[in-house]
Order: C-alpha cells, then structure tokens, then sequence
C-alpha cells in the first residue's frame, strides 16, 4: 500500500511537472488582415489588379455595345431579309455572343492568376517577418486573430506592432 501511494505520489508530480511546463510555452496572435492591408506593397497590387479590371470591363462593354447595334440593325432589317439571311445574322448573333461570354470567363480567369501572382510576395514576406518577430520573442505558437478564425479570444500578446516594425510600416 506504501508503494502505491508512493506511485500515485509521483505520478501526481509528474503530471504537475509537465503542465507547468507545457504552460510556459508563449503563444501570441496577429491580425494577419490587418497586416497585410497596411503593406505599402498591398496598396500597390489591389491598384494593378483594379486598372486590370477596369480593361477588362470596358472591353466587354465595348463588345456588349457592338453586340446590341448588331442586333438593331438585324431587327430593323429582318422584314427586308430572305429567311436564309436572316438565319444566317441570327447565327452570327449567337456567335458574338458566346465570344463575350468565352471572354468573360477568360478575364475572370486572368484576374484570379494575376491576384495570386501578385499577392502570394506579399503574403510570403508578411509570414516571413511574423516568423522572425515570434522567433525573436521566444513565441512558440502564433494564432492569427483576423476576423472569422476561429480565435475568440485574444489577450495575449499582440505581435502586429512588431512586425510592422519590422517590415518598416
């Protein structure tokens, strides 16, 4: 019975040992939105990528109004056309516009691969100074407190001051 409890003893101390010790691992969070949005480099993509957009909408408004005049002029015309003709423009019609939709669909693409081309840089070097800050601070677990990550509370250590200091921002 003495070694049981001498066991149950010992036991009980590791237990403790290990959650003291495990307690003392730092965790800290970041709003990685809020970083990221307050790079200089940010600003400067999110205007690429909008005068990109821009482009691409006033040449499928330019396409779309072609397409309208077209099917003015057809409907104005059909009474004096042959069938033949006249199925021949609506033909025409639905060329045009299976083209805007091939070409919305294609700039829409295009966006998406340029907005990870120019945003993954700058994500890699926001994840990059967060690493060297937390290294620096001892911080083995870094949570990222952006709204609707699941991190409810966030009353440890904030490290977004640092890394924008250490991004220069």
């Amino acid at each position: 019975m003495k070694h049981f409890r001498l066991l149950l003893i010992a036991v009980v101390l590791f237990a403790s040992a290990t959650s003291f010790v495990t307690a003392q691992e730092k965790i800290a969070h970041i709003d990685t939105q809020a970083l990221v949005e307050a790079m200089p480099e940010m600003k400067s993509a999110q205007s690429q990528l909008e005068k990109l957009q821009k482009t691409y909408d006033t040449e499928l408004k330019g396409m779309a109004k072609e397409l309208e005049t077209k099917i003015k002029q057809y409907d104005g015309e059909a009474p004096s056309k042959t069938e033949e003709e006249n199925a021949k423009r609506i033909q025409e019609v639905q060329g045009m516009q299976n083209n805007i939709g091939a070409y919305r669909q294609q700039a829409l693409a295009d966006l998406q691969k340029k907005e990870v081309d120019i945003f993954q840089p700058i994500l890699e070097k926001a994840r990059t100074a967060i690493q060297k800050v937390a290294r620096a601070q001892g911080v083995q677990y870094v949570l990222d407190s952006a709204t609707g990550n699941g991190v409810i509370l966030a009353d440890g250590k904030d490290l977004l001051a640092d890394v924008k200091r250490e991004l220069g921002i």
